[in-house]
């Protein structure tokens, strides 16, 4: 399985990270097949950098983004966000109410 993720770089409490395609498998600092961007969350406001293409191209193909790469994918507008759950249990109770 193919995953969109982040790996970390820079010294002890200063975090970088990269974000790449790597096997499931393989370690979190280890190789990696491709690298998309990065992400400095030191800097104010935190900086976000993405190839849009090649990370459209790898959700095409059937990557999958952890959690904290599909939030930073979000960020960057590479993808669209996902409609919270609540939103639909408030327009549900709203439907019963009726």
């Amino acid at each position: 399985m193919i995953k969109i993720r982040l790996t970390r770089l820079g010294d002890k409490k200063s975090p970088f990270y990269r974000m790449i395609v790597a096997d499931a498998r393989s370690p979190r600092d280890g190789k990696f097949i491709e690298l998309l961007g990065t992400f400095n969350p030191l800097t104010n406001p935190e900086e976000i950098k993405i190839d849009a293409v090649k990370a459209n191209k790898w959700l095409a193909i059937g990557a999958q983004p952890t959690d904290t790469a599909r939030a930073l994918l979000e960020k960057a507008g590479v993808i669209e966000k996902k409609p919270s759950k609540r939103v639909y249990k408030k327009k549900a109770q709203e439907k019963k109410e009726d």
